[in-house]
């Protein structure tokens, strides 16, 4: 299985509502495309200062199905019209899990 990791750090600019839409359009996610197995996302605790301030985990079964995902046009526009003007930093990895 591969896991697909990302945080973000959103921009002084980010608003709550801002940071609402985004999570809404990500929980949208798992119902639009069938390669995603599993997709948590959530917002940071704040417990320690320097830390992102929210975080995706999805699993799906192989490097073709993330693929299909990073592609999907619901996905895509998530990207477009809610992170992209909102995030000052941005930091992923792709692992292997069993």
């Amino acid at each position: 299985m591969l896991r697909h990791v990302v945080c973000f750090t959103w921009s002084d600019a980010a608003t709550p509502a801002d940071i609402d839409a985004v999570i809404a359009g990500l929980a949208e996610l798992p119902g639009l495309i069938p390669e995603i197995r599993a997709y948590t996302v959530a917002r940071d605790l704040g417990l320690r200062a320097g830390n992102a301030d929210l975080a995706i985990v999805a699993d799906f079964d192989d490097a073709d199905g993330w693929r299909r995902y990073l592609e999907h046009p619901a996905h895509q526009a998530v990207l477009r019209e809610r992170i992209q003007p909102i995030v000052a930093h941005r930091a992923v990895v792709q692992c292997e899990v069993p």
